[in-house]
C-alpha cells in the first residue's frame, strides 16, 4: 500500500458514534465496525488482516503509542486520545479504551479490542499542546528508537509536572472538558 499524505484536512463523527475495532496480539485487524470503516475511508476488506497503524497519522507522537503498548501488553486497559489518518489523507481525533483480549483458560494475551469515541473539543486543546511538544522532541532524533526514547521522557516529566499518570491526564481533561459544557 502506497504512502498517504496527510492533507490537513479534519473529518468528524456523531458523538454518539462509537468506532470498534478487535486485533490479534501483533495488532492485525479481525474486526472492524461500520462507523469505523465509513470514517476510516478503507472497506472492510481493506483492513481486515492488516495492521491496526493503517490509520496511524504520522502527526501522532511515537511516545504516546508506545506507553499504549507497554500497558496493554502488560495486561492493563488505557485511555488515550489518538490522532487518526483516513485513507484520504484526512484526519480525526479520538478517545480511544482499549484492553487487551485475554484467553481466560492460559491468562495468554491473544489480542485487542479498541472502542473510539469522539473527544471533547476543550480537551483536544490541551492534548494538542502536549502532542506538539513531544513531536518537537522526537523530531530532533534521526533514529526512530532514540525519537521515542526522547518522547517518552518528556512525557514523563510533563506528567510528573502536573502530578498525574498518563492516564490520570486523560480523565482530567475528560472531566474538566465535561465541566465547561455543563
Amino acid at each position: 500500500m502506497s504512502k498517504i499524505n496527510p492533507t490537513g484536512v479534519e473529518v468528524s463523527f456523531e458523538e454518539n458514534d462509537m468506532l470498534v475495532s478487535k486485533t490479534d496480539a501483533r495488532g492485525i485487524i479481525l474486526y472492524a465496525n461500520r462507523e469505523f470503516t465509513g470514517l476510516s475511508g478503507y472497506d472492510e476488506s481493506e483492513l481486515l488482516g492488516r495492521p491496526h497503524s493503517i490509520v496511524r497519522h504520522p502527526e501522532m507522537p511515537r511516545a504516546v503509542f508506545h506507553l499504549l503498548w507497554e500497558e496493554v501488553q502488560a495486561g492493563r486497559e488505557i485511555f488515550a486520545y489518538i490522532l487518526n489518518l483516513t485513507k484520504t489523507g484526512d484526519h480525526y481525533w479520538v478517545l480511544a479504551h482499549v484492553t487487551p483480549d485475554i484467553e481466560s483458560r492460559t491468562g495468554q494475551i491473544i489480542g485487542y479490542h479498541s472502542n473510539r469515541r469522539k473527544p471533547n473539543p476543550q480537551a483536544l486543546v490541551e492534548i494538542q499542546s502536549l502532542y506538539a511538544k513531544l513531536l518537537d522532541t522526537e523530531r530532533r532524533h534521526t533514529s526512530a528508537r532514540d525519537a521515542c526514547l526522547a518522547g517518552r521522557k518528556r512525557l514523563a516529566e510533563f506528567l510528573a509536572q502536573e502530578e498525574f499518570t498518563y492516564e490520570q491526564y486523560v480523565f482530567h481533561l475528560f472531566a474538566t472538558a465535561a465541566q465547561h459544557a455543563a
